[in-house]
């Protein structure tokens, strides 16, 4: 073997790798042949054969350093040009691209109703039930569809009705028919069917939509009606389901459906999938790896039996050979058969329903969504006049009253990046407290409504299983809520409402995470105001616009759970209003007696006041004016 420290250092050749084009590659090729070759070639003519083979060796390295510097560059999010490759790394960074939002409308929907017989009021067993899924369209036939059931029976808070004359009889001008109206949300889309068919079964499984606009799946089954539920990734085995809350499906609970129509509960399931979008905007779903054809039996999991039904379990084989199966990924829900990115479908149809449309097109003005393509409506017509019946059902009407915006086409390039980017950040996990308390908002509020959330570190204390030393839990966490009443009044969350916001918050708290759900407490409190008006002011005009000041001001929706009363900054808005000299005295009291309908808190204003600031309890609390019209006072004082 020769001894590589006997080389002639002479025999090294210099090679440069700066040349990065085609006028440097050719460059330090003319260079190297002029100092190793000197006495072989020296004919360097632009019209010479050696220069026709540099100037090719050129032109190939030209060509390989730009696909190279172009893949690295189309490798980087931040750099990527190509719309395929973009979509690519923004789904490995979780966040899926919209091949169409749609846009989003207020409806106003209204029917009439016959006079009651027994008096002058609506007869609202007249009035009726729309399912959500109503279809309307406009004259151009851009379609929407409501997103809420609409019940004109009911009249809340949250689902309010108004009511007017429609019509009177000739004779002595009382009302025949009354008019209800009920506002409904409703998105650009249609909904559209397609069916495929699956024989044996395979890994991985694809299939694509044929439309370019799909706005999201509705429902997959299969021909049995097992549901195929969407997830973010095939990994994921817990899906969100809606049950509608009745006495049937849970007794204990159905008392709060008011409040709570649905409940929410987590599901485990194989029968699950995930959609992409193509770079052509197409949108794919594709399906897990599960293929097993063995049936789902309830085994008992033990070092015994685990992994049986698989080519690389608990087998005698795998015994012998010492095979080891510790890093194969199993199916949490049933470890006997590997299942753990989902079930590919098997020898079925499956039908995929979805919601297709929106784009600049379904930006349409106001009052231009008029007609009624599905009604989607149910009237207990049992003991009714049919004739009285049949005017209800043809009265149905709908219309927008405000224009439908939001709607617009694809994202391009530079909008996925950055939406990518942003997903990212959040990992839509709840980590920080903001997160916690956005999560909790955005809680849809078919599940229950939670107006007011603060959270907080568990400073209580518990009993460790050993021993009696009491420590503080440093991963616990205090989850404070409110809820409104019809009245838009300030009350604690229903037994529902919390069970659903606990499962809610279980598929996005971190693991360490422990979330104890309580009531935060509601002070309720009166103010009273002295004011010294301006000359040439009629002092019942300048009360009345400090109260409606106050009232602006101590809207609950201004007011935050902890959050403390500032008196000065209170008496500077006050200075403001028209007519208002200056504050004389401002004084905010506690109303706490409960037979007087408030909530019961004593609070010591006075104690609690520090340098013109009142600070609210230890305890979380919110401050609320529960009955503006008599519990806010002001009166008129003097020089």
């Amino acid at each position: 073997m020769a001894n590589d420290c006997n080389i002639d250092k002479k025999q090294v050749r210099e090679l440069k790798y700066l040349n990065k084009d085609f006028s440097g590659f050719r460059q330090n090729l003319v260079n190297y042949a002029k100092n190793y070759f000197p006495d072989i070639y020296n004919d360097f003519n632009e019209s010479s054969p050696g220069m026709m083979f540099i100037e090719m060796a050129s032109y190939v390295g030209d060509v390989l350093s730009y696909y190279v510097d172009n893949q690295m560059k189309e490798s980087l999010l931040i750099h990527a040009e190509e719309r395929s490759n973009v979509i690519d790394l923004a789904r490995a960074l979780g966040y899926k691209t919209k091949p169409t939002v749609p846009s989003v409308v207020n409806i106003s929907l209204y029917q009439v109703v016959p006079v009651s017989k027994t008096d002058s009021e609506p007869d609202m067993r007249y009035a009726m039930q729309i399912s959500a899924g109503m279809e309307i369209a406009t004259d151009n036939n851009v379609i929407f569809m409501t997103q809420e059931p609409v019940d004109f029976r009911v009249n809340t808070q949250k689902s309010p009705r108004e009511t007017t004359i429609y019509k009177v009889d000739d004779t002595y001008g009382n009302p025949e028919y009354y008019l209800l109206k009920k506002d409904v949300n409703a998105v650009a889309g249609e909904v559209k069917t397609e069916t495929f068919t699956f024989g044996e079964p395979e890994k991985y499984t694809r299939i694509k939509l044929g439309d370019n606009k799909v706005i999201s799946i509705l429902d997959v089954k299969d021909e049995a009606g097992n549901v195929w539920y969407e997830v973010p990734y095939l990994a994921q085995d817990n899906i969100f389901e809606e049950v509608i809350n009745n006495w049937a499906t849970d007794p204990e609970m159905s008392e709060y459906n008011y409040d709570a129509p649905y409940i929410l509960k987590l599901r485990r399931t194989a029968r699950r999938f995930t959609t992409h979008i193509d770079e052509n905007n197409m949108t794919q779903l594709w399906f897990g790896a599960g293929i097993s054809t063995q049936p789902d039996e309830v085994i008992v999991p033990n070092p015994e039996n685990i992994g049986i039904g698989l080519p690389y379990g608990n087998t005698a084989a795998n015994y012998m050979n010492g095979t080891s199966y510790v890093d194969i990924a199993f199916d949490p829900v049933n470890t006997m058969f590997t299942r753990a990115y989902g079930q590919a479908p098997n020898d079925e149809t499956l039908t995929v329903r979805y919601l297709s449309g929106g784009g600049l097109v379904s930006n349409v003005p106001a009052r231009t969504i008029k007609s009624i393509t599905t009604k989607n409506a149910y009237l207990d017509e049992d003991g009714l006049n049919q004739s009285q019946v049949d005017v209800v059902k043809n009265s149905l009407a709908v219309i927008n009253l405000e224009p439908a915006v939001g709607g617009r086409s694809e994202e391009n390039v530079e909008e996925i990046r950055y939406n990518a980017l942003s997903h990212y950040a959040s990992q839509n996990r709840a980590v920080t407290r903001e997160d916690y308390i956005a999560r909790v908002y955005a809680m849809p509020q078919k599940f229950g409504s939670i107006a007011k959330a603060y959270l907080d570190k568990d400073e209580q204390y518990w009993m460790q299983t050993v021993g009696t030393h009491e420590i503080k839990n440093p991963l616990a966490i205090n989850l404070y809520a409110l809820a409104y009443d019809d009245n838009k009044n300030c009350m604690a969350p229903t037994e529902m409402t919390k069970k659903n916001l606990q499962t809610y918050l279980s598929n996005y708290r971190m693991l360490t995470d422990a979330i104890n759900l309580k009531t935060a407490h509601i002070i309720n409190i009166g103010v009273e105001v002295a004011v010294m008006p301006r000359p040439g002011y009629q002092n019942k005009e300048v009360i009345l616009r400090v109260i409606d000041k106050l009232k602006c001001i101590f809207e609950i929706d201004n007011w935050s759970i902890n959050e403390p009363i500032i008196l000065p900054k209170i008496a500077t808005q006050l200075d403001s209003v028209e007519g208002v000299q200056t504050i004389k005295n401002l004084r905010i009291v506690n109303n706490w007696d409960e037979n007087l309908g408030y909530s019961g808190n004593i609070y010591d204003i006075k104690t609690a006041t520090k340098d013109g600031v009142i600070y609210p309890s230890m305890d979380p609390s919110v401050f609320e004016v529960k009955y503006p019209d008599r519990d806010i006072k002001a009166r008129i004082v003097g020089y």
